[in-house]
């Protein structure tokens, strides 16, 4: 079982403006991964979520990839 990323760092808050720890979670295809894929706890899926939904809305990250 793979450990949560967030817990190990003690991440307390995911921010949308670090893209580059948002694009770890994304799929090549610009889809979020499940939780299953990138081992993240529940609590840490649903804040990251969030997160690249907020990061694609403001147009920081891109919705499909080209």
């Amino acid at each position: 079982m793979k450990q949560c990323y967030f817990c190990t760092n003690n991440i307390k808050t995911i921010d949308y403006k670090k893209t580059e720890v948002l694009k770890r979670f994304l799929s090549h295809h610009a889809r979020i991964s499940p939780k299953k894929e990138t081992g993240v706890c529940a609590m840490h899926q649903r804040k990251l979520a969030t997160a690249i939904k907020r990061a694609r809305v403001i147009g920081i990250l891109p919705f499909v990839s080209a």
